[in-house]
C-alpha cells in the first residue's frame, strides 16, 4: 500500500488513530484507539457503555471475520414483561414506544454492554500495541476537554417529542452528571464552541488500562455498575456482567456488478444492504441521471421490500431463523427486480407513531493492507450515568419488540438487532471500498447508495458520501433537502407520498475509503463533523 487512511465522524479521534498509524501501529490499533476516543468527544453517539461489530480483514494473517459485541437484554428480561405499555413506533421502524417511555429513558432501557470486550478482544489478538497505550489519548482528552462541535449541539438540543420518543436533553437531566456535564449554569444546554471536560470518563478510563476489560465485566467496576442498577430498579446485575460473551462470525457475502461484498450477518443489517444492491443489479442504474425520478423511485421500491422483510424476519439468529440463504438468492433478488419493474408497489405497514440514531463509525487501512470498518454505538443514549463513572449506557431496550412471539422480542441474554452494515467490497480479490455509517434504519439505504456511487456513478469516494441520498423506510419516501424540486413534483404527481428533509446531509452518514493502486482515498460525509486523514506509508 502507498498510504494508509483513517476516516471517521470525528476530528480528535480521526487524529488519534492516525497517530497511532504514523507510529507504526497496524488498522487494529488504529481503530481501537479512535473508538476509545470517540467515546469521550461523541459521547452520546458510543462509549463503553455501548456496543458494536468490527469487520477485520488481514490478509497476511489469513483473518477474515465480524467481530460481534452486540448489547443483551437482561438475563432476568422477559418476553411479556412490557407486552401492556406498547403505544406505537417510530415512522423509521427503529423503536418501540412504550408508556412513560420506560423502554428508550433511565436504566431500565440498558442492555449490557459490549464495547468493552470488542476493543479488548480485537486488539489482543490482532493489534500491536499495548492496551494502556491505545487508550492513554482518550484520557487526556477527556481531562483537558472537547470543544462542542455543531453535529454534537444538534444532536443533543433537537426537540423529538413529535415523534413520541423522550427528547435528548431529558435524558441528559436523567442524572447528576449529566446536568453537570451537559448544561450550562443557566440550565441550557451546552452550545458550538463551549468546552466539555470529563474527568469522571478519565478516572474511569485509567482504571481500566491498568485493569484490563475484566474489571469491567467481573471486577470493581462491574461491583459499581450492579449497585447503581439495583438502586435504580434497573436490570443489569453482575450475573449480566460475568455472564457476557461476544461472538465471532464469517462474513455474508453478496455480489453488485461483478463485485464481491462482505458484510455483518444478522443480527446486523449486511443482509438488508445487499438485499436492495442485488435488487438494483437488475437495473442499468448508471445510465440514468443521479437524483432523477426514476433513481429515486427505483432506490424506493427496493427499500420498501427490504424493509418489509427486516420487519418481518430480522433478529438475533441464535433465537429465531433469519433465512439469510433465501433473502439473498439470485432468484429472489429477481422476482422483486421484476415486480418492481412491473410497477407495483410495495407497502411497509407498521404501528405507527422520523427519528436520527446515536451511533458512530471508523473505517481504516494500514500500510500492510489490513482494513477494519467498525460500527459502535449507543443505540439512543438512555441518560443513565453511574455517579463517579462519567460515561453514559446504552438505551437499547427499545429496539426489542414488546410483542411476544415476533422476531424482534423480547428474550433473556438475547442479542438486540442491529443497524449495522461495517462492509469491504472487493475487486480482483482485493479490497476496493471500506464503508460503514451510523443512523439507525437509514444505514442499509445509505451503505448501498454510497457503493452504488462509486461503481455505477464513478464518484469519488468523497463525492459519494456527500450525494444526496433518499430512504424509504415507511410507506413514504423521505429526500434530501438537494433532491430537486421538480423532481419531487414529479414523483407526487405518480402518487408517492414526498417528505423532503430540511437538511442538506440527512440519512445516515457514510464514512469510505476507495483503494485505487494500492492508494487509499478516502471520505467523511459532511453530515457530521468528521474527516479523513491519510498517512503516507514508510520504508
Amino acid at each position: 500500500m502507498k498510504n494508509g487512511m483513517i476516516v471517521c465522524p470525528q476530528p480528535e479521534a480521526a487524529e488519534a488513530g492516525a497517530e497511532v498509524l504514523e507510529r507504526g501501529g497496524n488498522a487494529v490499533d488504529a481503530a481501537i484507539a479512535c473508538a476509545f476516543m470517540q467515546g469521550v468527544v461523541d459521547p452520546l453517539m458510543c462509549g463503553i457503555g455501548g456496543f458494536g461489530s468490527m469487520q477485520l480483514y488481514m490478509p497476511g494473517r489469513g483473518v477474515h471475520e465480524i467481530v460481534e459485541f452486540y448489547a443483551k437484554a437482561s438475563l432476568s428480561a422477559t418476553a411479556d414483561m412490557w407486552a401492556d405499555k406498547l403505544l406505537g413506533q417510530s415512522r423509521d421502524g427503529f423503536a418501540f414506544l412504550l408508556e412513560g417511555g420506560i423502554s428508550e429513558f433511565g436504566h431500565l432501557a440498558v442492555c449490557t454492554p459490549g464495547s468493552v470486550k470488542g476493543y479488548d478482544f480485537a486488539l489482543s489478538r490482532y493489534g500491536t500495541m499495548d492496551w494502556a497505550d491505545i487508550i492513554a489519548p482518550a484520557i487526556r482528552q477527556a481531562r483537558e476537554g472537547v470543544l462542542v462541535r455543531p453535529h454534537m449541539h444538534w444532536f443533543w438540543s433537537q426537540d423529538q417529542k413529535g415523534s413520541g420518543q423522550q427528547n435528548t436533553p431529558d435524558k441528559l437531566r436523567y442524572s447528576e452528571t449529566g446536568k453537570r456535564l451537559y448544561f450550562r449554569p443557566d440550565g441550557s444546554v451546552k452550545r458550538v464552541g463551549d468546552i466539555l471536560t470529563n474527568p469522571d470518563m478519565a478516572n474511569t478510563l485509567e482504571r481500566l488500562a491498568k485493569g484490563g476489560a475484566d474489571l469491567f465485566y467481573h471486577g470493581e467496576l462491574a461491583e459499581e455498575i450492579a449497585a447503581d442498577f439495583a438502586r435504580h430498579g434497573g436490570l443489569i446485575s453482575r450475573e449480566d456482567l460475568a455472564a457476557y460473551e461476544l461472538s465471532v462470525a464469517e462474513p455474508v457475502w453478496g455480489a453488485y456488478r461483478g463485485k464481491r461484498i462482505s458484510t455483518s450477518p444478522p443480527p446486523a443489517s449486511g443482509v438488508l444492504m445487499l438485499q436492495i444492491l442485488q435488487m438494483l443489479d437488475q437495473f442499468d442504474i448508471g445510465s440514468l441521471t443521479h437524483g432523477s425520478a426514476e433513481h429515486v423511485r427505483l432506490l424506493a421500491e427496493a427499500m420498501k421490500r427490504m424493509t418489509i422483510d427486516k420487519d418481518r424476519f430480522m433478529g438475533d439468529p441464535a433465537y429465531v431463523e433469519v433465512p439469510v440463504e433465501r433473502l439473498l438468492s439470485t432468484e429472489y433478488a429477481a422476482e422483486q427486480a421484476e415486480a418492481i419493474r412491473r410497477g407495483e408497489r410495495a407497502q411497509v405497514k407498521r404501528l405507527e407513531q422520523k427519528s436520527q440514531r446515536e451511533t458512530t463509525h471508523v473505517s481504516v487501512v494500514d500500510r500492510h493492507g489490513n482494513a477494519v470498518a467498525m460500527t459502535h454505538t449507543l443505540g439512543s443514549p438512555s441518560g443513565a450515568i453511574t455517579d463517579g463513572l462519567g460515561f453514559i449506557y446504552n438505551g437499547t431496550m427499545s429496539r426489542f419488540d414488546p410483542r411476544p412471539g415476533h422476531a424482534a422480542s423480547i428474550a433473556p441474554g438475547k442479542r438486540r438487532a442491529s443497524s449495522a452494515a461495517p462492509t469491504i467490497v472487493f475487486e480482483d480479490d482485493k479490497p476496493f471500498i471500506v464503508m460503514g455509517a451510523p443512523g439507525g434504519s437509514y444505514i442499509a439505504p445509505a451503505m448501498a447508495q454510497g457503493i452504488m456511487n462509486v461503481i455505477d456513478f464513478g464518484m469519488s469516494m468523497l463525492e459519494a458520501v456527500s450525494a444526496p441520498r433518499i430512504v424509504a423506510v415507511s410507506d413514504s419516501i423521505d429526500i434530501s433537502n438537494r433532491i430537486r424540486r421538480s423532481v419531487s413534483a414529479e414523483l407526487s404527481e405518480m402518487g408517492y407520498d414526498i417528505k423532503r428533509s430540511a437538511q442538506s446531509y440527512p440519512f445516515a452518514a457514510l464514512h469510505g475509503i476507495q483503494i485505487v493502486d494500492g492508494h487509499c482515498h478516502g471520505g467523511a460525509d459532511p453530515q457530521r463533523d468528521g474527516m479523513a486523514i491519510g498517512v503516507p506509508a514508510k520504508g
